[in-house]
């Protein structure tokens, strides 16, 4: 490993790699914040044509962020898999790219490829792409994970139902986690971002989803989205844990903004490991992330935020999750602008996790005060369905009431399934046609709704 001070000619324009990688980013608003976008698309374009000729050894040889004081870096290079690498190691991001774009990239090479892709090589070729040559290579990568049902199969999407009450209240939380199964979602999981951070309130509300589940024997995980470290004292007082959840970043520094290392992520996946609560298998932790979390917490060492985000993906890969998630505009319109930039972003991220083998969703989303509205969505979700995304949110009415921004609905995700043909994790389609809400064709049997007395009656027991 070496930090070069310069990328040297035909780069010379560029000092180092740190900013060739920077310049060459698509435009937004948080490189621009943070003085590292390109000035001019001239400049853009000449950094594209300097990066297209970077062998990817390069990449794998240089550090953007110094290893020995980032544990991410170092974890970037330890596990790197030589074998899977050799393949593509002579070489450069350009021909990286045409050969992505060849029928040479089966799912079978990328699968086999995916160790031995370092987060700059897959952020490297990704700002060489076009949306459409992100589109066309992701839905080439397959990436199966299992815990109660199987996610992540070819001609399926999953939907994470969000069931998120300001108070937490149970009832609120109830009727929405009703309504979001009576509409076909929660195969990714069931999950609530809790408005009380404490290991009682996450025991509360992880036993209510679980005697949900179990009553209704319904192919799903439950997780209830505390920090780890209130996740590991409910695991310690025996709650019901499925999945432990964790918002992380791409250097060691922002990780310690969200007051995690890798030691105590080791600790709490072994922990998750050991309740042995899967019954498919045991993919047990649940990863989000989000272009700009590195740039707020001022732990960027001068990276553009894709290329941070990209790090982040190597965080997660360690632990093997069940789901990793980039929530795509959730930060604002100081990291990512407008639709158009949120739409890019979330090709980038999920072509750059399933790239590097990565089982990815994208909330797709906005804040309020963003340039953004839900026909930018509507755009995203769309593509993200042609790019075979693994999972997508299911929030009621695409409004989040407790986390105040904007994503996609049950009715948002029925839309995407049914214009592409796509279907629910395969165990839980299973259960939507026993329960009688879903026909064998795929589709959702309104009048069943109606009828659905024993679940809605478990609402207003709560």
């Amino acid at each position: 490993m070496s930090q070069a001070s310069s990328v040297g000619s035909p780069f010379s324009a560029f000092p180092d790699l740190r900013t060739l990688l920077a310049k060459a980013s698509p435009a937004r608003s948080g490189d621009r914040l943070a003085g590292l976008a390109a000035e001019t698309d001239a400049e853009r374009v000449a950094a594209r044509m300097a990066l297209a000729d970077v062998p990817l050894k390069r990449l794998l040889g240089e550090e953007i962020v110094p290893a020995d004081t980032d544990e991410v870096s170092r974890l970037i290079f330890e596990s790197h898999d030589a074998a899977a690498f050799a393949p593509i190691a002579s070489l450069t991001v350009g021909e990286f790219r045409d050969w992505l774009l060849s029928d040479a990239a089966t799912t079978e090479a990328l699968s086999a490829l995916a160790p031995g892709v370092t987060p700059e090589m897959a952020a490297a070729v990704s700002k060489l792409m076009r949306n459409q040559d992100l589109i066309l290579v992701a839905r080439k990568i397959s990436v199966v994970t299992q815990f109660r049902d199987t996610i992540g199969l070819p001609g399926r999407l999953s939907v994470r139902l969000q069931p998120n009450h300001p108070t937490d209240d149970l009832r609120g939380i109830a009727a929405s986690v009703i309504d979001g199964l009576l509409l076909g979602a929660g195969d990714a999981v069931i999950g609530i971002n809790p408005a009380t951070d404490s290991a009682a309130q996450a025991t509360l509300l992880l036993q209510r989803l679980d005697e949900l589940r179990q009553t209704y024997d319904i192919p799903t995980q439950t997780c209830v989205l505390a920090h780890v470290t209130t996740m590991m004292q409910a695991m310690e007082k025996c709650a019901p844990v499925d999945l432990v959840f964790q918002s992380i970043a791409g250097s060691q520094a922002a990780n310690e903004s969200f007051g995690v290392s890798l030691a105590l992520l080791d600790e709490a996946h072994d922990a998750a490991q050991a309740l042995n609560r899967g019954t498919l298998g045991s993919n047990v932790m649940y990863f989000e992330t989000g272009q700009g979390s590195a740039l707020s917490a001022n732990a960027h060492h001068g990276v553009d935020q894709q290329t941070m985000e990209a790090r982040a993906y190597a965080v997660a890969r360690r632990y093997r999750p069940l789901l990793v998630n980039t929530v795509v505009g959730f930060i604002g319109p100081e990291y990512l602008y407008d639709g158009k930039e949120i739409i890019r972003a979330g090709l980038e991220d999920h072509f750059c996790g399933k790239l590097m083998g990565l089982p990815m969703g994208v909330d797709v989303c906005y804040t309020n005060h963003a340039e953004a509205d839900q026909d930018d969505m509507d755009n995203l979700l769309t593509l993200l369905g042609v790019a075979g995304c693994t999972y997508v949110m299911g929030v009621p009415g695409a409004d989040d009431i407790m986390l105040n921004y904007q994503s996609t609905s049950f009715h948002d995700a029925l839309y995407v399934r049914e214009v592409l043909g796509l279907r629910p994790a395969p165990e839980f389609e299973a259960w939507l046609q026993r329960m009688g809400l879903m026909d064998d064709a795929g589709c959702m049997l309104p009048e069943a709704r109606r009828d659905a007395s024993r679940l809605l009656s478990f609402a207003g027991d709560a």
